[in-house]
């Protein structure tokens, strides 16, 4: 706990379990969409570092890596495993890889083997397409390949997604933005399991346990049955919810991991940690923003202390240490005995001398907040969240993720959902 010489004050809520189910409801999409933009906010510095190629190359091996095991964990956490096309679809739908409406995915399942899906709305190609059509290409084409086929493997190794037509879009206004088929065929070759997938599948956050589902309340306390147009989360039970929002942070914990392993067979140790603090420092400061406007939290320390409890940087709690105190002042106590600092993930990345990511996430709360250290030593880094007589200027990570439509997305209720399964 923290040192009662540091501070006196109340331990804040500082797990989703405190939260309403109609507050989780809204939030678990909100960290759906934030981890997305983990890449708007990574991307532009590989671009700098490695060039339009080197940054596909860790596009595709973050995403190869991660997708497969956080696809498999959130089978198991809501009782939708299987083998069949219905699966993979499912799985789509609680993936950062495809947040909803955002990336708005469609499905069509034919039968066990086969089904199509194409995308209405690609918030991505909206991001990407300005860029040119070589990037457009290096994202519709170079990276989404691999991807889903790994992707697709979390369910069946036979799985491979093909594309019917995508980007660049000719005509230009081409709408649906894609559209591709999965086929299920053992005549298929199962696509290779690369070495950046096998180290990630060995992480603590792979085989981390997270909060059990009760089967009491209101609402749904799993995904079984038919596969949903769109999946409403208004409709899932309060302890659902809780742990899809920790899956869905640890998601973005084991996408980090995959980009740094990538980053870090391309350059020195100094690089790659620059490279994942800016990206860190991106998102944690857009993320907060959401968090806060999505959830109506003030912008005063008790909000800071709300966004801090549910912020996928320090999320799930299993994973990461984290203790948040309020009274007169917040104090912030980050231990380094934790899964993630095991692993190496986000929060290792700050230190007293690097406190650019956790400046981000206050400030994204109120301009005007900062941190500062109180102590810092083996064991933890503590410090105390100060206000500053005036707004502190945006941080050029934030600044250049905000460039994404998905900084001011806004979600919209699409009423109730249709099952797709063939009969």
């Amino acid at each position: 706990m923290v040192n009662d010489a540091v501070v006196s004050g109340v331990t804040a809520p500082s797990t989703f379990a405190d939260l309403s189910r109609e507050e989780l409801a809204v939030l678990v999409p909100e960290l759906l969409l934030c981890g997305h933009l983990i890449d708007r906010s990574g991307m532009p510095y590989l671009i700098e570092a490695f060039g339009r190629e080197g940054m596909t190359a860790v596009a595709i091996e973050e995403w190869q890596a991660a997708s497969p095991v956080y696809t498999r964990r959130m089978q198991r956490a809501l009782d939708f495993e299987g083998d069949s096309v219905e699966t993979i679809f499912k799985g789509l739908q609680l993936d950062i890889g495809a947040p909803p409406q955002f990336m708005d995915f469609r499905y069509r399942v034919d039968d066990h083997d086969h089904g199509e899906f194409r995308l209405d709305h690609c918030g991505a190609l909206m991001d990407v397409e300005p860029m040119g059509d070589e990037y457009v290409t290096a994202m519709c084409h170079d990276i989404e390949d691999p991807t889903f086929d790994a992707t697709a493997l979390a369910t069946n190794e036979y799985a491979q997604v093909r594309p019917i037509h995508r980007p660049p879009r000719s005509p230009v206004d081409r709408s649906p933005h894609c559209a591709w088929t999965v086929t299920i065929d053992h005549a298929n070759v199962p696509p290779a399991v690369q070495p950046h997938m096998v180290t990630v599948g060995r992480s603590a956050a792979a085989s981390l346990e997270l909060s059990p589902i009760h089967t009491g309340g209101a609402g749904r306390h799993d995904y079984t049955g038919p596969l949903l147009s769109d999946v409403r989360f208004d409709d899932f039970s309060q302890s659902a919810l809780v742990r899809m929002a920790e899956e869905v942070c640890l998601q973005q914990h084991l996408l980090n991991l995959g980009f740094l392993l990538a980053v870090r067979a391309r350059a020195d140790e100094d690089v790659a940690l620059g490279i994942g603090r800016k990206q860190l420092t991106g998102i944690a400061g857009l993320t907060s923003e959401r968090i806060r406007d999505a959830l109506g939290l003030p912008d005063d320390l008790s909000g800071l202390a709300a966004v801090l409890a549910v912020h996928p940087a320090f999320n799930p709690r299993q994973y990461v240490h984290v203790e948040v105190v309020l009274g007169d002042r917040l104090v912030i106590r980050l231990g380094r005995d934790a899964a993630a600092d095991q692993d190496g993930a986000w929060p290792t990345l700050i230190d007293g001398d690097h406190l650019e990511p956790l400046n981000a996430l206050v400030r994204g709360v109120n301009p005007r907040f900062s941190v500062k250290v109180l102590e810092e030593d083996a064991a933890a880094l503590t410090v105390e969240v100060v206000t500053e007589d005036s707004p502190v200027e945006e941080a050029s990570e934030v600044a250049l993720t905000r460039f994404s439509t998905g900084a001011n997305f806004a979600f919209a209720d699409r009423g109730i959902p249709l099952p797709l399964t063939v009969i």
